[in-house]
C-alpha cells in the first residue's frame, strides 16, 4: 500500500501563488531563456543550455510536483513571487511598453501582456 505524501498548508498556498504570478507555460519561460542566454557563448552544451537564473530555477520548479519540492524550491518560489509582485507594484508609467521592466517580469516567467 502506497504511502500518501502530504503537502503543509503554508507550501500549498505558496504553490498556488507561485503558479499564479508565474503566467507562462514553461515552453514560452524556456523559449525566452535561451534567447536571453545565447549571448557570447551561444548555446552550449549540457541539459540546461547556460540558461539564466532564477529563470533556471523557475523553470525546473515548473516540472516537478508539489510532494518533490526542496526546501531549496521553496525558497525559489517565495523570492519569484516576492520579485514578481514588487516589480508589478513598481510599474512604470508607460506600463507594458517599458521593455526593461517588462523583461524584468518575463526573466521571472511572468508576462505583463498576458493580465489583460
Amino acid at each position: 500500500m502506497a504511502r500518501e505524501q502530504r503537502v503543509e498548508a503554508e507550501v500549498e498556498q505558496l504553490w498556488q501563488d507561485f503558479h499564479d504570478h508565474v503566467n507562462v507555460t514553461s515552453e514560452q519561460l524556456r523559449g525566452w531563456l535561451l534567447t536571453q542566454g545565447s549571448g557570447e557563448e551561444a548555446f552550449p552544451s549540457g541539459p540546461d543550455l547556460a540558461l539564466p537564473e532564477p529563470g533556471r530555477s523557475i523553470l525546473h520548479i515548473k516540472g516537478k510536483r508539489k510532494v518533490d519540492l526542496t526546501p531549496d524550491d521553496i525558497t525559489v518560489m517565495r523570492d519569484t513571487v516576492d520579485e514578481i509582485d514588487k516589480l508589478l507594484d513598481a510599474r512604470p508609467a508607460d506600463g507594458s511598453t517599458d521593455e526593461r521592466w517588462r523583461h524584468a517580469l518575463l526573466d521571472l516567467g511572468h508576462d505583463p501582456l498576458a493580465d489583460r
